[in-house]
């Protein structure tokens, strides 16, 4: 009676396996969803509406683009929405201006580009963001539901390019997801450690149902049993993608998680910096992101009077001449310091891995990215206390803790006194004359003199940037651009336009070296097109100078490192600006010049300045930190 039982029991459960594989067939196919939602066939209505819809409740006002066919509903959607479209010359400065508007908003920056290359175009200037911490939206095109992997026009296999690059992908399968899955993007994008995101659509998903349907019917329906079950098969998946498409859903924000330092954590760290008699910030740019605004940081630095050294987006964060920003000599600074905060710096290759920091020090770390907070701590240095929380929020609770506690004021002044010496001695190289054109120090220091107080700077190349980032002083907080951790050449474009759109009437820098402007200078175009009227001052010495300095003495060799004095100037007026040679018979005008430029780009023109500029013992390598 057992072994019967027994086999019953085995026969009802394999007679049950085909019943759920049934069921889960079905599920899979949206025969149950079908069940209570309609498909409506005559409506026109098309995916990009529902795009439009979710950006314009999350208060996006710009998508930056390429066109091209399998995002067309997207771009035509959200212009109507009131969504300023802004199309640029190359997919990556699309990604590029995206990354300079969440930076300097605080909200995700979206860019829309097509399938295929226009998608691949884009890997450079994910990669960057996400290094940079830069919470993006980046929607791509794609071949249909049916024909991915069947060798359709620039289909490829895109979710694995972008799922190491990007903290959530996803692919649209479905009309109806379209809404909560960019509401899940965009939340994504800014909890956490900020970062990109990447929605894939099939262009299935966004053309309307009676365009899509003329696709799914075949011209010549098969016979027979199969062509009755492909007949059946193509109406129930094009009838799943619709249905329930056009049902209301909420498009309001998902709440965004952002990582704090406990009130133990704080409470320590107060202990530790009330004790300390050399105490030095390093903020870098997770200090400037949300929630805390930026002033509120900046008060909390200036109650607390410690020195700081500011790097990336927080350049600019204490203003132009504060007696607490440190600029020179940050390696000594280190070694002296009895506590040292690393407000979101990381002790990567721009820390020598950590080995500046002093074994010394009581060493606070606070970084939302757990990885980015302990990096080589198992070899060059340990942090005191370790913090996975917001910097910025941090700061303002400590400078609350410590409320009437100053550092001592000696210290500041002692590094400070430093500061000014070296940069009286850089100042000095400045009236040096080069062999041939111009001293390119004489030529930032005259920027920086004449820059406008709101201006934005935007730094983008090697050596000529690199001297430009000891000279040029951001006025205020979110006021300096650069790639970020990765390096990256060609962001001056993309960055400009982002910033000019973010803040119409500030004025806009892009400092070039010659080499890097090569990836950018078509977006003059852009800027003429879209009136978005920047300034570029470019350093050129006709060569790739920060690989050459090495290379040279190195190995003996400048091959690849020559370039020409290019004519950069006349390629700004070709494309609807504004260029201007300066050169050594220039250079007693050369404020006048760049006045001139200044004036021209309020009156709505692009304005180029080809600066030729020759060597100088003046590099970053021998300005030390």
């Amino acid at each position: 009676m057992e072994s019967l039982g027994a086999a019953g029991a085995v026969l009802g459960c394999s007679a049950c396996i085909p019943v759920v594989g049934l069921l889960l067939a079905a599920y899979k196919l949206g025969l149950f969803y079908q069940l209570f939602h309609k498909t409506e066939t005559e409506s026109p209505r098309h995916g990009g509406e529902s795009v439009a819809e979710v950006l314009r409740a999350h208060g996006v006002k710009f998508l930056f683009t390429l066109v091209g066919g399998h995002i067309s509903p997207i771009l035509v959607a959200c212009e109507k929405v009131g969504i300023r479209i802004v199309d640029t010359r190359h997919e990556a400065t699309a990604v590029f201006a995206a990354d300079a508007v969440a930076r300097l908003s605080g909200t995700v920056g979206v860019a829309a580009v097509t399938a295929g290359p226009g998608l691949t175009n884009t890997v450079t200037a994910v990669k960057n963001a996400q290094m940079a911490e830069s919470p993006l939206l980046l929607l791509g095109g794609g071949a249909a539901t049916l024909l991915q992997g069947r060798g359709a026009l620039q289909d490829i296999d895109q979710m694995s390019l972008f799922k190491p690059l990007c903290k959530f992908c996803a692919s649209i399968r479905t009309v109806r997801e379209i809404v909560p899955t960019l509401r899940k993007a965009l939340a994504v994008a800014q909890s956490g450690t900020p970062g990109p995101v990447f929605i894939e659509f099939p262009i299935d998903t966004l053309y309307p149902y009676h365009l899509v349907s003329k696709e799914f019917a075949p011209k010549t329906p098969p016979k027979g049993l199969m062509g009755s079950i492909i007949s059946w098969y193509l109406q129930n998946h094009l009838t799943n993608l619709f249905a329930g498409a056009w049902e209301p859903r909420d498009v309001s924000p998902l709440p965004v998680h952002i990582p704090q330092a406990t009130s133990d954590q704080v409470q320590k760290c107060i202990e530790l910096v009330s004790r300390a008699k050399k105490p030095v910030i390093l903020l870098g740019s997770q200090a400037t992101l949300p929630p805390s605004p930026a002033d509120h940081v900046r008060k909390a630095l200036e109650d607390l009077g410690i020195p700081c050294f500011l790097g990336g987006m927080s350049r600019g964060l204490l203003g132009k001449d504060s007696p607490i920003h440190i600029r020179q000599n940050r390696r000594d600074a280190l070694k002296e310091a009895d506590v040292v905060l690393l407000a979101g710096t990381v002790c990567d290759f721009r820390l020598s891995y950590g080995r500046v920091l002093s074994r010394r020090s009581k060493v606070i770390a606070v970084n939302r990215d757990q990885s980015q907070l302990l990096k080589n701590s198992d070899m060059f240095w340990k942090p005191t206390v370790a913090i996975q929380g917001d910097p910025g929020s941090f700061l303002v609770q400590l400078a609350k803790g410590l409320k009437g506690h100053r550092c001592p004021e000696e210290w500041p002044q002692s590094l400070k006194a430093g500061d000014l010496s070296k940069e009286s001695a850089n100042r000095a190289k400045a009236d040096e004359k080069t062999e041939r054109h111009l001293n390119p120090i004489k030529v930032l220091h005259c920027v920086d003199e004449l820059m406008e107080e709101d201006s934005i700077i935007v730094a983008d190349g090697g050596d000529f940037v690199g001297t430009a980032a000891y000279i040029m002083r951001p006025r205020g907080p979110l006021r300096w651009l650069d790639p970020g951790a990765f390096g990256t050449l060609g962001v001056g474009g993309g960055f400009a336009l982002g910033a000019k759109l973010c803040r119409p009437e500030s004025e806009v820098w892009i400092i070039y070296g010659d080499g890097s402007l090569g990836y950018s200078v078509a977006e003059f175009d852009t800027f003429t097109r879209h009136k978005t009227p920047v300034l570029a001052l470019v350093g050129n010495d006709a060569c790739w100078s920060q690989i050459s300095r090495e290379q040279v003495p190195i190995l003996g060799s400048n091959v690849a490192c020559g370039l020409a004095f290019t004519d950069y100037h006349v390629v700004a007026d070709g494309y609807g600006g504004k260029g201007y040679l300066v050169g050594r018979d220039e250079e007693s005008r050369l404020s006048d010049i760049i006045k001139q430029a200044q004036k021209e780009t309020k009156e709505g023109k692009a304005t180029l300045l080809n600066v030729l500029i020759g060597k100088t013992n003046f590099r970053e390598g021998s300005i030390s930190v």
